[in-house]
C-alpha cells in the first residue's frame, strides 16, 4: 500500500487531441481497472451497461498501453470513464491524463478523489459544516515537526483507548493505531509515515442490542444512498432492511452520508458511521473514496452482493443520463 493521490514523476505529456469525426469506435463507458479480487463487480457494472443498452471498454494492467495507443491515435473513444486503477498502478495515471485532455467525462476527477481522501482536511470541512465527528486532535506530519509534546495536555480529552491515525495513507486500515494510551504510542505511529498529518482521535463505543453493534457503512453513489450494518470488529456486513430503519430510528444515517457527499463533491464514496453509547450518531472513517466492490458471495468480508449489483446499476443509470445524446 502507498500513499494515494500523488502523481507519479517524469511521465510523458498525452499525445495532441484528435478531432472527433475522426475517431474509431466509440464505446459508451471504459472502466479501468488493476484488481483480480474485483473481477466480479466489474462483470456486474458491464452486464449493467449491456442491459441498459451501452457499449463497455475494460481496461486491465494486460491492454493499458493497447489502449492508450489506440485512444491516442483515434482508432477507440469514450464517451466516460471511471477509473478504479490510478490511485494503485500509477502507470494507468497517462491514460487518465488523455481522457481528461480530450474532454471524456470521468466519474470523480483525480483533483476531487485526493482532495476528499486528505483526513485531516476533511475532518476541518465536516467539522465547518456540522458533520459530527469524533474528538479530534490533529497534528503535523513528523518530517515538519518531530518533538509534539504541545499536545500532551490534550491527549486527556480523548481517553484512553485512543486512536492514532495518517490522514493520507489509506486502506485497509493500514498505519491505524486503535489502543493508543501515551505520547510515546504517538511518537512512535508518526514515524511510519513521516510526511503525514496524524489524527488523534477518542475511541468511539456503538450502541449494541439485539447481538449488534451499531456501526454502518453507508454508500453514496451518483445521488442514492445506500446503509447497511459493517462490524468493525469482524469487517463482516449485513444488509440493512427497512425494518431496521424503522424499528432502530436510523434515518440520521442516509441524512449524514448526503450532508457528507454535499461536503466532499464526489458522486461514489462509502463512510464509516456509528451510533454510539451515549446516543450520537458519529461519523467514524470519513470517505473511502475508492470503494472495495469485492462480493460477499466470494469473500467472507465482501459486500453483500445485492448491493454491489445496486451500485453497479446506480452508476449506469448516471453514465447514460451523462451520455444520453452521444451514446452511440
Amino acid at each position: 500500500m502507498r500513499n494515494r493521490w500523488r502523481r507519479a514523476p517524469d511521465r510523458q505529456p498525452a499525445p495532441p487531441d484528435r478531432p472527433a469525426e475522426q475517431a474509431g469506435q466509440i464505446f459508451s463507458l471504459a472502466i479501468a481497472s488493476d484488481s483480480e479480487y474485483e473481477r466480479t463487480s466489474i462483470e456486474l457494472l458491464e452486464q449493467a451497461a449491456r442491459e441498459a443498452g451501452l457499449s463497455s471498454y475494460l481496461v486491465d494492467p494486460h491492454n493499458l498501453d493497447e489502449t492508450y495507443q489506440k485512444l491516442a491515435g483515434g482508432e477507440i473513444g469514450f464517451r466516460f470513464y471511471y477509473d478504479r486503477a490510478s490511485d494503485t498502478t500509477p502507470d494507468f495515471l497517462k491514460l487518465y491524463d488523455l481522457v481528461v485532455q480530450r474532454n471524456i467525462p470521468v466519474l470523480d476527477t483525480w483533483q476531487d478523489l485526493g482532495w476528499a481522501a486528505d483526513k485531516a482536511f476533511m475532518h476541518d470541512e465536516f467539522d465547518a459544516n456540522g458533520v459530527p465527528t469524533p474528538y479530534t486532535i490533529i497534528i503535523p506530519p513528523f518530517d515538519h515537526l518531530e518533538g509534539v509534546h504541545h499536545v500532551e495536555t490534550d491527549l486527556s480529552k480523548l481517553g484512553k483507548p485512543f486512536v492514532i491515525k495518517p490522514a493520507n495513507t489509506t486502506g485497509g486500515g493500514i498505519g491505524v493505531v486503535r489502543k493508543a494510551g501515551s505520547l510515546q504510542d504517538v511518537h512512535e505511529a508518526r514515524q511510519l509515515y513521516q510526511d503525514n498529518k496524524y489524527l488523534l482521535q477518542e475511541k468511539v463505543i456503538p450502541f449494541e442490542k439485539d447481538n449488534k453493534r451499531f456501526w454502518f457503512r453507508g454508500f453514496y453513489v451518483c445521488g442514492q444512498v445506500v446503509c447497511v450494518w459493517w462490524n468493525d470488529l469482524t469487517h463482516l456486513y449485513e444488509s440493512l432492511t427497512d425494518e431496521d430503519v424503522r424499528s432502530y430510528n436510523l434515518g440520521p444515517l442516509f441524512t449524514l452520508v448526503r450532508k457528507i457527499a454535499a461536503v466532499c463533491k464526489l458522486h461514489f464514496f462509502s463512510t464509516e458511521i456509528a451510533f454510539d453509547i451515549h446516543g450520537r450518531f458519529v461519523v467514524v472513517d470519513y470517505v473511502n473514496e475508492v470503494c472495495d466492490l469485492r462480493l460477499k458471495s466470494l469473500y467472507r468480508d465482501g459486500v453483500p452482493d445485492e448491493i454491489v449489483r445496486g451500485i453497479a446499476c446506480q452508476i449506469v443509470r448516471y453514465v447514460s443520463k451523462q451520455t444520453r445524446t452521444r451514446i452511440p
